[in-house]
C-alpha cells in the first residue's frame, strides 16, 4: 500500500535528511521510529504530500504522492490518506459532525452525514456530534480526530506520536483506537513514535537513523 524510496529532504539553510526504504501493505500497523531529529514527523508530512520531496519515490496505492498539484492534490490526500497530527487541528469553530463531513467535501466526495455519525458512533462519540471541540477532553477531541482521519476509509492512516504525554491506560485507549479504525478500514497504519508502549503492540518498527547527506 505504500513503498518510500531513496527520500531525502532539504531544509532550507540546513542539511538534507535521508530516509530508509520502506513498505507497508494495506492492513499493517507499522512503527516508525528514531531518535529526536531523525526526521519522522517530516517523512509523514513528505508521505502527506504536505511537503516536497528533492529525490525518491512515494507510491501509495499504486499512485505517486507527487503525481498532483493543488487542488487534485487536495482531494486526493482527503480519500487517500488520513492524518491524526499531535495538536489534532480540529476546526474549532464547527461541530465534531461538520469537522467529518467537511473532510468529506473537501475530499470531492458526497456529505453523508450518516456514514461521519455512523464513524463517531464505532469509536463511541456519536452523543458528541453536536459539540465543538473547545468543549470537549482531550480524549474526545482525539477519538473525533481519529474519526475525521478514517470518515473517507482512507488507504493510509498516518499518526505522529498519538500517545505522546498520556499515561498508561490513556495512552492504551489511544492505541487501540488507532488499531480498531485501521482495521475497520482496511487501511495502511504509519504510527511515528518514541513511545516503547507502542513498539510493543505493534507487529513491525521502521527505524530511522540520525543520518543527513551533506
Amino acid at each position: 500500500m505504500l513503498t518510500v524510496k531513496n527520500v531525502r529532504y532539504t531544509y532550507r539553510s540546513g542539511p538534507s535528511l535521508v530516509f530508509a526504504d520502506c513498505n507497508i501493505a494495506a492492513g499493517e500497523a507499522v512503527a516508525l521510529i528514531g531518535p529526536s531529529g531523525s526526521g519522522k514527523t517530516t517523512l509523514l508530512m513528505l508521505i502527506a504530500g504536505l511537503l516536497t520531496k528533492q529525490s525518491g519515490h512515494i507510491h501509495i496505492g499504486g499512485d505517486s504522492v507527487s503525481r498532483f498539484r493543488g487542488a487534485a492534490q487536495d482531494r486526493w490526500r482527503g480519500r487517500t490518506i488520513g492524518v491524526v497530527l499531535q495538536s489534532f487541528q480540529l476546526l474549532p469553530h464547527l461541530s465534531v459532525l461538520e469537522n467529518l463531513t467537511v473532510s468529506q467535501f473537501l475530499a470531492g466526495m458526497n456529505v453523508d452525514a450518516n456514514a461521519a455519525r455512523e464513524t463517531l458512533g464505532a469509536l463511541g462519540i456519536a452523543d458528541l456530534a453536536g459539540k465543538r471541540p473547545g468543549r470537549l477532553s482531550r480524549g474526545q477531541v482525539q477519538r473525533a480526530a481519529i474519526a475525521r482521519a478514517v470518515v473517507n476509509r482512507p488507504k493510509l492512516l498516518l499518526a505522529d506520536e498519538p500517545t505522546s504525554s498520556l499515561d498508561d491506560e490513556a495512552a492504551a485507549v489511544s492505541l487501540q483506537l488507532l488499531l480498531e479504525a485501521s482495521l475497520a478500514s482496511g487501511a495502511a497504519l504509519l504510527i511515528a513514535t518514541h513511545d516503547r508502549r507502542v513498539m510493543a503492540q505493534v507487529a513491525r518498527s521502521v527505524a530511522l537513523q540520525q543520518v543527513r547527506a551533506p
